[in-house]
């Protein structure tokens, strides 16, 4: 019956309880019976400007695209308006938005850019295409209940070695099919793991984010880096598969962004670590099975892989986002590692973590600015179909001006980071420790600052549903409610700024004079 046609006047004679149809965007809905279900409640749908009537403007109004697409209220459509055809349309799985800075330039028609080809340009589509299809539903599921992330989407993840391309570049990639074999490991290169970053930023699930495994993108390279060949051997194939997880344990109460400041304590007895202490904040902690522990010693620090054991516990710690994230509370109480299972040298631990930073902050600045320009997406849709005061939103000068800072800071932001990406890819790892460390800390800085800006704009042209959990304003929510975590997780913004300007204290020349 879906594919009937029928003439809007036809569609007016059906406006009263029992007899109920609607059009929205060209489509006959009969919602006889769905009227006393309806959240909003009857009167709603009743109403003489939407019983029988064309309530394409009052739906959209109120409700996200996604509701017309569940199958509970899909079933309801019983035809379309003849002459008419339908304008407001999905998009097809791995489809880039046409909405005005809702995606990077680089993927808007038209553009150009000196760091992307044709071959990242395949690859964001088959990525963008995965996350839609395998991992968002994943997302938004335990986004709201808790649970972590589902070992069916994480093998799908492994099988396209997707948690393997989130470390970067590098032997670990070495034959191994990447994304299907879209792109070689040869190829691989940090824009492409900067695309993978912003299809997950992307997702609107800023708990989520985390679960998906970011316990492993920070916690297993100083096992790649550090650790001996025999321990690598075993680690890393476990942990990239998906059979075991990895989260790294720095963080403690006593000491957050002053890592030095860790009280956690490992003591040599024979052949073994026995370690004591507590780490806090540490994410995927709750369903690890290996930690990746700084420590402290009589010879300084030291980085040790510690398995989980009776001696260690784990418990989840309640933060504002979603406990998918694992964030727990870890307490080591004499747990033992073996002594091949230090990573780098004793009393070289400091090196061991300060050299893990930069990668893991720079992975935060680009899921960080990915989820803000979502949020521009969201902002400028919305501005464009909310009617108030008799015209849209956008016909404002106020929003206007919310909007144009909004879009100015993605695209400042953006630009910065994809330079930085590019020094990423010609530089070794020694020298991006000496030449962009602070250059990552200030970059870093600045999107989360603008990230907090951008959350408190969103929220005001959103109003009221800006603060709901739930409907239109769902992913404003969610983001002005998390969106400080960035500015905390791997450094907080005050100490990163400090940091940039101290890297650049002592490279200023010393004849440098006014």
């Amino acid at each position: 019956m879906a594919g009937k046609t029928f003439t809007v006047e036809e569609v007016a004679q059906h406006n009263k309880p029992g007899d109920l149809w609607i059009i929205i965007d060209s489509k006959v809905y009969d919602i006889s019976r769905f009227v006393n279900l309806h959240p909003g409640g009857a009167g709603v749908l009743l109403a003489k400007n939407v019983a029988g009537k064309d309530a394409t403007d009052a739906f959209f109004g109120l409700h996200r695209l996604e509701v017309l697409l569940k199958p509970q209220y899909a079933r309801l459509q019983i035809g379309t308006i003849e002459g008419q055809k339908e304008i407001v349309k999905p998009l097809a799985a791995g489809e880039a938005s046409q909405v005005p800075y809702a995606e990077p330039a680089w993927l808007m028609p038209g553009f150009h850019s000196p760091y992307y080809n044709d071959g990242h340009r395949r690859f964001q589509k088959a990525v963008r295409k995965f996350f839609e299809e395998v991992v968002y539903p994943d997302a938004v599921k335990h986004e709201e209940d808790g649970k972590r992330i589902s070992q069916e989407v994480v093998d799908k993840l492994c099988e396209m070695n997707i948690p393997a391309m989130r470390i970067g570049p590098g032997k670990h990639l070495k034959g191994r099919t990447l994304m299907g074999g879209i792109v070689t490991p040869e190829e691989f290169d940090h824009f492409h793991e900067l695309i993978i970053n912003f299809e997950i930023g992307r997702l609107g699930t800023r708990g989520y984010v985390d679960a998906l495994l970011a316990g492993e993108v920070i916690g297993l390279p100083p096992v790649l880096n550090y650790g001996s060949p025999e321990l690598q051997a075993k680690v890393v194939p476990e942990v990239l598969s998906g059979k075991k997880y990895i989260c790294l344990a720095i963080s403690e109460a006593f000491a957050g962004s002053d890592v030095a400041g860790m009280q956690t304590y490992a003591e040599r007895d024979g052949d073994e670590w026995v370690i004591t202490g507590t780490k806090k904040w540490i994410t995927n902690g709750t369903f690890a099975d290996y930690f990746t522990v700084a420590c402290r010693t009589d010879n300084g620090h030291v980085v040790v892989l510690v398995p989980r054991q009776d001696a260690i516990s784990t418990k989840a710690v309640k933060t504002a986002y979603s406990s998918t994230a694992g964030t727990s509370y870890v307490t080591f109480d004499g747990a033992r590692a073996p002594l091949a299972n230090t990573l780098g040298k004793v009393g070289r631990g400091m090196q061991v973590v300060l050299s893990n930073f930069n990668h893991e902050r720079w992975m935060i600045v680009c899921t960080s600015l990915s989820a803000q320009r979502r949020i521009v997406e969201e902002c400028l849709k919305w501005t464009a179909q909310r009617v108030a005061f008799g015209k849209p939103l956008n016909a404002q000068p106020v929003v206007r001006a919310r909007l144009a800072n909004m879009i100015a800071r993605v695209e400042a932001g953006q630009n910065w980071l994809e330079f930085v990406t590019h020094q990423m890819n010609n530089m070794s790892y020694d020298e991006q420790a000496d030449k962009i460390a602070g250059t990552i800390g200030l970059l870093k800085q600045y999107i989360t600052k603008t990230g907090r800006e951008t959350a408190e704009d969103a929220t005001l042209l959103f109003g009221g549903r800006g603060i709901t959990a739930t409907g239109m304003g769902k992913l404003i929510e969610n983001y002005h409610r998390t969106s400080p975590y960035d500015a905390i997780l791997g450094g907080s913004e005050d100490v990163l700024g400090d940091l940039g300007v101290r890297q650049a204290i002592k490279k200023m020349p010393k004849n440098a004079r006014l």
